[in-house]
């Protein structure tokens, strides 16, 4: 080590950190917000509030039908890939929500999944 570094490396102002004044983290972090940005839009009483049909329901709905659905039909119908559809019949419809769900492989080659009986909540 050269002599320089070892006299810096003494100093007992350069070894030790400086310190800083010590400000409130309140005010330090505040945020300014206008009225805008905190003013909650009212409801209207005219709109109708719609109910919200989500995947899962619209999934449930083509199982529930007489002939069931395919891959590929619950594919287009959630814009999911062909992984995501499958592993939501089997994590989801089998096992979270416990259905019995059937696959029938026609002589046409698409294999179609249905569920037994649909639960009424």
């Amino acid at each position: 080590m050269s002599p320089l570094s070892i006299a810096k490396s003494r100093n007992p102002k350069s070894a030790t950190p400086k310190k800083r004044s010590v400000k409130s983290s309140a005010t330090a972090r505040r945020k300014v917000t206008s009225a805008a940005t905190t003013a909650k839009t009212p409801l209207k009483a005219d709109e109708p509030k719609v109910e919200r049909v989500t995947k899962q329901e619209h999934v449930l709905t083509l199982l529930s039908q007489p002939n069931g659905a395919s891959i590929e039909e619950l594919m287009q119908a959630t814009d999911w890939q062909q992984h995501s559809v499958r592993g939501f019949l089997a994590g989801t419809v089998k096992k979270k929500l416990g259905f019995s769900l059937t696959s029938v492989k026609p002589n046409d080659g698409v294999r179609h999944y249905r569920i037994e009986t649909r639960r009424v909540r």
